[in-house]
């Protein structure tokens, strides 16, 4: 039942009840698949109707935003239903049809990769969605100001998010960024990465860093000219592709792993901390072919608080290489390998 269908959303709008009659008059049917049941919340109070009924009955709901089901204040089917998360493509999914340089340049979402012109239809994704989603369900008030604080969070990709920055960027309030900040999470189009503060030995910064779902449509918000340095939007794209993979990974997997970053006040940063009962990984990224040992400085400096973490450098290069007991992996080869049954730690040291 897909209620973005005029006809069928209507019905069931106005009368959610109909969906008992509908699973009555089909017993032999018991796998309901629901899409985009954000569009009538009032549905979930039947389904969990027929989940009590214990008839054997398997539901389906998908949704691409959290927000109206959490604002609508309806029947949310906790500790009844298990809640799965699709990304991105991950690279071990396309095989052989994954190019890092692709990648880059239009992300991993299935619907930009599979249409006849990605880059066309990677221009336009972010404003359909926004335009399908945000006002359709009146999530935000003003548009205007919603599109601007698109463009001002994208030079927060990959970095300390600073809400008071960002307001004056987009010239909205600090209360309405920070509420912005909120509905691009429950759209799925983006999140924010906490800092890894386990017995921490140092003061550490306090902010999370924010990271679009998807490295394309990063590519996409984000405001080019005459100012802005290729580089770092490259930089920025390839940290936030790992940033995705490992994301889906940890999502997919069935073991307990948590995804951080760390950063002490002096500025001293790590891209990303792996945590779970196995494994204790600290992984940087460059967008760099060589590997310059400067650039393991806030590995070591890691490791010297945390000797029991394992430690590597994602970069462009084609070598996997030890240095200074540091391993040197290239990012296309560490992002082939990461698969939901694999840990992060395996991929690092293939020994382990």
């Amino acid at each position: 039942m897909d209620l973005l269908e005029p006809a069928t959303h209507r019905r069931f709008a106005a009368h959610p009840e109909r969906l008992a009659d509908l699973l009555e008059g089909h017993p032999d049917q018991k796998t309901i698949v629901i899409d985009e049941v954000q569009k009538v919340p009032e549905l979930l109070t039947v389904v969990h109707q027929y989940i009590e009924k214990k008839k054997g009955y398997r539901f389906i709901l998908t949704g691409s935003s959290a927000r109206k089901l959490k604002r609508s204040g309806m029947d949310l089917l906790a500790g009844r239903a298990v809640v799965a998360f699709a990304h991105p493509f991950m690279a071990s999914e396309l095989g052989t049809s994954f190019i890092l340089s692709e990648a880059l340049r239009l992300g991993t979402v299935p619907l930009i990769l599979a249409a006849e012109d990605p880059a066309a239809t990677l221009a336009a994704y972010v404003m359909l969605y926004v335009r399908e989603e945000v006002m359709a369900e009146g999530l935000v008030r003003d548009i205007g100001g919603f599109s601007r604080f698109l463009e001002a969070i994208s030079f927060s990709q990959a970095s300390l998010l600073n809400v008071a920055e960002v307001s004056r960027e987009c010239e909205v309030s600090r209360k309405t960024v920070e509420g912005y900040v909120s509905v691009l999470e429950d759209m799925l189009l983006g999140s924010l990465l906490p800092v890894f503060s386990r017995r921490a030995k140092r003061r550490l910064v306090k902010q999370s860093k924010f990271y679009f779902s998807d490295c394309g449509v990063f590519r996409s918000v984000r405001p080019k000219g005459p100012l802005d340095r290729l580089e770092e939007m490259d930089g920025a794209a390839l940290e936030g592709l790992v940033y995705q993979h490992l994301k889906a990974w940890g999502d997919y997997s069935e073991g307990s792993s948590e995804l951080f970053f760390w950063r002490t006040q002096s500025g001293s940063e790590v891209d990303f901390v792996v945590y779970g009962e196995s494994q204790f990984c600290a992984l940087e990224v460059k967008n760099s072919r060589k590997v310059d040992r400067k650039d393991l400085r806030a590995l070591k400096a890691f490791r010297s608080d945390y000797p029991e973490s394992t430690a590597a450098l994602l970069y462009r290069g084609t070598e996997r290489l030890l240095v200074d007991d540091i391993w040197c992996i290239p990012c296309d080869e560490f992002l082939r390998q990461l698969t939901p049954s694999r840990e992060v730690l395996q991929i690092v040291t293939p020994l382990s």
